[in-house]
């Protein structure tokens, strides 16, 4: 039989809590240590939609990425979303845990698996973790052939599941690239980090106008990369895959699912 204390030891050898960032909160948030796990439903986001599926699957267990309670909170009541998502997993007998920046650091980890779905070689953390340099934040690494800026958002496009907002770039949509620097999740804190400024093509998720705007006019003058902006669920969602490997070779017997909801917060978007 496994228990919950079983997968949470799998879970902290596979993303070290230790290697999380200070401000983060990964680890269990709800479930008994001693209880069955029979199936483990992976996903980005614990939402709405998530806890759903994991009661509609009979799962035991709902990993997630994203922290439910990364921010501190004083009422988990059920008229409240995190409240009614805590409410249903307990009631239905659904452990909850989250790896965020420990499983974004790793070997296979969220850029890791990013770099690999563009073909990036010889890749390399950004920042990385400590002595050890073969994990960190980011991933930078060179494609076997250059590309176009936009050869490559739109093998992005087709790498990734589909959102409302799609791939969006910024720099001339034939120039060429081949220097690539990735950061799953929300990157712009990296815009300015040296081997970033080296690459010709910076892909993240999460832009936001003012960071963006200036690393734009950098390019133009010829001092930084051209950018691509993804969803942020979606430039994360390739993890979950590598996490259902690694499970699955650690947890034999344990039925590991991979959540396809779609759980990026835009539903739509109007062209213009």
């Amino acid at each position: 039989m496994t228990t919950l204390s079983d997968v949470r030891a799998v879970v902290e050898d596979l993303w070290p809590a230790d290697r999380a960032e200070g401000w983060d909160a990964v680890g269990l948030v709800a479930g008994d240590p001693s209880q069955r796990i029979e199936r483990i439903l992976l996903a980005v986001d614990p939402v709405l939609e998530t806890a759903a599926e994991a009661r509609e699957l009979n799962a035991d267990m709902l990993l997630v990425h994203h922290p439910l309670l990364l921010r501190g909170v004083t009422s988990v009541a059920a008229d409240r979303p995190k409240g009614r998502i805590v409410t249903d997993l307990i009631g239905s007998g659904i452990a909850l845990l989250a790896a965020h920046t420990n499983a974004d650091i790793v070997e296979r980890g969220t850029s890791a698996e990013l770099a690999l779905a563009i073909g990036l070689t010889e890749t390399r953390p950004i920042v990385a973790n400590g002595a050890d340099e073969s994990i960190g934040l980011g991933r930078i690494g060179t494609l076997p052939e250059p590309t176009t800026l936009g050869a490559l958002a739109a093998k992005l496009a087709q790498s990734l599941p589909s959102t409302a907002t799609g791939v969006r770039g910024a720099g001339d949509y034939t120039e060429t690239v081949q220097r690539i620097a990735v950061c799953g999740g929300a990157g712009d804190s990296l815009l300015e980090h040296e081997a970033v400024l080296e690459a010709d093509a910076y892909v993240t998720a999460d832009l936001r106008h003012h960071p963006a705007s200036e690393a734009r006019d950098r390019h133009s003058m010829g001092a930084g990369p051209a950018l691509i902006d993804l969803s942020h669920w979606a430039s994360e969602w390739l993890w979950l895959n590598a996490a259902r490997e690694q499970l699955a070779e650690r947890l034999p017997g344990v039925e590991i699912t991979v959540s396809d909801l779609r759980t990026d917060p835009w539903d739509f978007a109007l062209p213009q």
